[in-house]
């Protein structure tokens, strides 16, 4: 207890949070890099991931690939960049590794999401004559809105939480409150700084969370429609001609 109650007394100094390296900067810095890494991650995996999905093939191949990235260390790919021309770049080579870390499961949770809707809603729209621009924005995209959401927080809470690595090679953020918290023995802004880095996860979480329940409420039909979806995969039994051998069988729309 007594370690937390100096993290405390630390996060509550205000000397702590002015100045260039004050809490203030560090956690401007973090957001930052953390926000442009994470834009730059759905602007690529998103795209890739819902057409893969409506398109039913090709998927399974991109998110094998996507997951090498999971296997290689945010930190080595950052010492990789610090040897390279891109070492005097600023934060380009921090944003390039989140990217990166970050691609793995928006790609994986968008080509899931719109791949196992309710194989059901899609052919009733096709058969209300909806063309396949129109059944991915207004059958496959709601539906699999839950779905490509959670991967967007799962992403957004993994790269805050990584970002705090770009202060071992001298970047900024939040976790140079940690290393210097450990330059100067001082377990309480070590302490204090690990705090923040969570607060900072877990009110992104709660953001995109409380976006995510917005979305759905925007989008009255999407509630019933998943829920006839539901019903659909309840009561719908498929023939052997309906299975699907191995992997998906949708048509390009």
């Amino acid at each position: 207890m007594g370690v937390v109650t100096d993290a405390w007394t630390w996060l509550t100094t205000g000397a702590h949070w002015t100045g260039p390296e004050g809490v203030g900067q560090r956690l401007a810095e973090h957001v930052y890099v953390s926000g442009l890494a994470l834009l730059i991650a759905c602007a690529v995996a998103l795209p890739v991931g819902l057409g893969l999905g409506h398109a039913g093939r090709g998927g399974a191949l991109a998110v094998n690939v996507s997951n090498v990235g999971r296997a290689v260390p945010v930190f080595a790919v950052l010492a990789l960049f610090m040897v390279s021309p891109l070492r005097n770049a600023g934060y380009v080579p921090t944003v390039v590794a989140l990217v990166l870390f970050a691609i793995p499961p928006l790609l994986t949770n968008a080509y899931v999401g719109v791949w196992e809707v309710d194989r059901a809603a899609v052919r009733a729209a096709r058969g209300m004559g909806m063309t396949g621009g129109q059944v991915f924005l207004r059958v496959e995209l709601p539906l699999a809105r839950p779905v490509v959401m959670t991967g967007v927080r799962s992403a957004a809470v993994q790269v805050v939480a990584t970002a705090t690595v770009a202060a071992m090679v001298g970047q900024g953020g939040l976790g140079r409150v940690i290393t210097a918290g450990f330059a100067l023995y001082d377990t309480a802004q070590v302490v204090a700084g690990a705090i923040l880095v969570a607060a900072l996860a877990l009110v992104v979480e709660g953001v995109l969370a409380g976006a995510d329940r917005l979305l759905g409420a925007g989008r009255p039909g999407t509630g019933t429609a998943h829920g006839r979806g539901a019903r659909a995969r309840r009561t719908h039994t498929a023939g052997p001609a309906e299975r699907p051998a191995a992997g998906p069988t949708k048509g390009n729309g």
